[in-house]
């Protein structure tokens, strides 16, 4: 366990909707949590049959607390990851480890109003980004959809906020006049006006399709994606990595990624999702031109070709040179 690990309890377990658990986090020594913000996540070790495996999940509980973090997972029937092992394998006093909190999902204090739009789990974070902007005094709306009234967490809290007002509520089984639509919302962007979006990748899509084709600027978008479907292609080929600190150069099969190609070769990249939505494994690309997969970059980072995630993304050129 490193120095930057954290050992933290199992405090309470609560059944928030159909398929979806909160857990309260305390530390397992009684002393305070790293602090964190509204958008942040934690990476947490969870114990299952397969092994141990490492998950992030957002903290949606007030940033002014030092001493819980509160996550909500959803218990997927076939997840990639560890949804099933939390839900049924851990419970109250179980010691977890988690890493620090990190923020990849900020809020923009220079927005003059915020668009919140949530899909499902994706909630969370985007709750505490409604209550921290409530508390801030500022200008927002919050549009929370779902499969169905049965299906939506943390209903309760947000009925009893001070800014219950300011969130309208979207149900798939529900009435035609109550659906989110989409367009509709997006379709004029105005000026200091900030979209956040968070939710399965099918609704994600959706709602940054609308956006970009109504000329959102890329600045005013923010998101994140919880997990990604792997990218493989037919016509995946070798190719090869070059280490600039060393002059390396290490082959990555059709097979592997440049992470488990270069963990081979005895070089360690640190990863997390190892799905190209979290950020942790970016890495600086001095010559050749990625292939993106991630979910991580903007267009316009990917475009610019001086960085990749290399847990999920290729080559285009025979080699690239990386910042290692």
């Amino acid at each position: 366990m490193s120095s930057s690990t954290l050992r933290v309890r199992v405090a309470r377990k609560t059944e928030e909707a159909q398929d979806i658990c909160s857990f309260e986090l305390v530390s397992a020594d009684g002393s305070t949590l790293p602090a964190f913000s509204a958008g942040s996540h934690v990476d947490v070790r969870v114990p299952g049959d397969a092994g141990v495996i490492t998950r992030q999940y957002s903290l949606c509980n007030d940033p002014s607390e030092d001493h819980r973090y509160l996550i909500g997972v959803l218990k997927d029937p076939a997840p990639r990851g560890g949804s099933p092992p939390i839900h049924e394998q851990v419970g109250e006093g179980d010691v977890l480890e988690s890493s620090a909190p990190r923020n990849h999902f900020p809020l923009a204090h220079e927005a003059r109003r915020s668009l919140l739009l949530a899909g499902g789990i994706g909630v969370t974070p985007v709750l505490c980004m409604a209550e921290r902007l409530a508390v801030a005094g500022s200008d927002f709306e919050m549009h929370y959809c779902a499969r169905s009234r049965e299906r939506t967490a943390f209903v309760d809290r947000i009925q009893r906020s001070s800014f219950a007002g300011r969130v309208r509520f979207h149900f798939d089984d529900g009435e035609d006049a109550q659906k989110l639509d989409i367009p509709a919302l997006l379709r004029e962007p105005q000026p200091g006006t900030h979209l956040y979006v968070c939710g399965p990748k099918g609704f994600m899509d959706a709602v940054l399709a609308a956006a970009r084709a109504q000329g959102w600027p890329e600045a005013q978008l923010h998101y994140e994606f919880f997990s990604a479907e792997p990218v493989k292609s037919d016509t995946d080929g070798s190719f090869e990595v070059k280490l600039a600190s060393s002059g390396k150069l290490v082959v990555v099969p059709k097979d592997k990624t440049v992470v488990e190609a270069l963990a081979a070769a005895g070089v360690e990249v640190q990863t997390s999702c190892e799905q190209g939505v979290c950020g942790t494994c970016l890495t600086r690309v001095l010559e050749g031109e990625p292939e993106h997969r991630d979910l991580y970059l903007t267009p316009e980072e990917q475009a610019a070709n001086d960085q990749f995630l290399p847990c999920c993304s290729r080559s285009r050129s025979p080699c690239l040179v990386l910042d290692l």
